[in-house]
């Protein structure tokens, strides 16, 4: 997939205009658009990605290959690498922190004090959308008053995680809605109040959501971010799409947010519904992975066993 990418890219294929022509010849990747590829013409996004595809044609001189996923979730993507590679390939997800979840200590907010556990036991169930676009990538400040103003006028109990950006909020939010500059992201997304995820589709945010059984509106930024989202809307269906496309141009207007947003968590929908029952069942696919004799403490214990064996010739 990242050789295709840097195809495009180098050949400067506008994804406008081929957007919908699919790329259906990869083994154990369902049919993608070109307009769903990481492709960027862009110096510093083509270095890196050449940088990529460096790193990956060194996989074949490994010796074992394990993925944070569980092979549930990609079966084919897994079992198509299986075919190719003379080494073991290990699915060992979800790889996320869920064994910190039994651990109830009270968690606040450093910069005002403010218990984000105890806002979100007032909430009514399935009520609030967390939102949290990433550690690194962000949105232009012009389409971030859009969401801003969109998720507001929507009327949808939320907690946002803004990165230093907690003064833009200030006189936009009332009591319905926390604004926090970090927050433990698995417990929060495991609480009995949340309904929605709005994510920027990095994998680890990706995994945590699935785990916990919350749908997900998508907001790709770059990167995998983009096929991730594709994954999560089309292969999966736990999830809509949030931005329609990729890239600068692809503005979305604070109206249509707001339709988005009460759709999106309105309990009653049916559509909506589909799409919960769907995540819920992946849920439990993922905690039988990780559960005695499940496919990832299985794919984990011989992975030990193999190092094992070679440490101790």
């Amino acid at each position: 997939m990242l050789e295709v990418s840097y195809r495009h890219s180098v050949a400067g294929t506008p994804s406008s205009e081929r957007g919908d022509e699919l790329v259906e010849y990869i083994p154990g990747v369902s049919a993608t658009r070109i307009a769903d590829l990481p492709i960027s013409t862009q110096g510093d996004h083509l270095k890196a990605l050449h940088r990529a595809l460096e790193c990956v044609s060194l996989v074949s001189k490994g010796q074992y290959l394990l993925f944070t996923t569980f092979h549930e979730l990609e079966a084919q993507a897994i079992d198509a690498l299986k075919a190719n590679f003379p080494f073991p390939v290990y699915p060992i997800g979800p790889a996320i922190p869920y064994l910190e979840l039994g651990n109830n200590s009270s968690v606040t907010n450093a910069n005002n004090g403010v218990n984000y556990f105890q806002w979100l036991d007032c909430q009514p169930p399935s009520s609030v959308l967390y939102i949290s676009m990433g550690s690194f990538l962000s949105v232009s400040n012009a389409q971030m008053d859009e969401i801003v103003g969109g998720v507001r006028d929507s009327g949808v109990r939320c907690l946002w995680v803004s990165r230093g950006e907690i003064g833009r909020f200030n006189d936009v939010f009332d009591d319905m809605s926390l604004v926090v500059p970090w927050c433990d992201q698995l417990k929060v997304l495991c609480h009995s109040s949340i309904g929605g995820f709005w994510t920027h589709c990095g994998l680890n945010s990706t995994l945590e959501a699935i785990f916990a059984g919350v749908p997900m509106l998508t907001f790709p930024i770059a990167w995998d971010q983009i096929l991730n989202c594709k994954q999560i809307v089309e292969d999966w269906k736990i999830g809509w799409r949030a931005k329609k496309g990729v890239g600068a141009g692809k503005f979305v207007t604070r109206g249509e947010i707001s339709e988005l947003v009460r759709r999106f968590m309105d309990q009653q929908s049916e559509q909506g519904n589909e799409m919960r029952k769907r995540v819920k069942e992946l849920q439990e696919t993922s905690r039988q992975a990780i559960a005695k004799g499940g496919s990832s403490e299985t794919n984990l214990d011989a992975f030990i066993r193999n190092i094992s064996k070679g440490h101790s010739h």
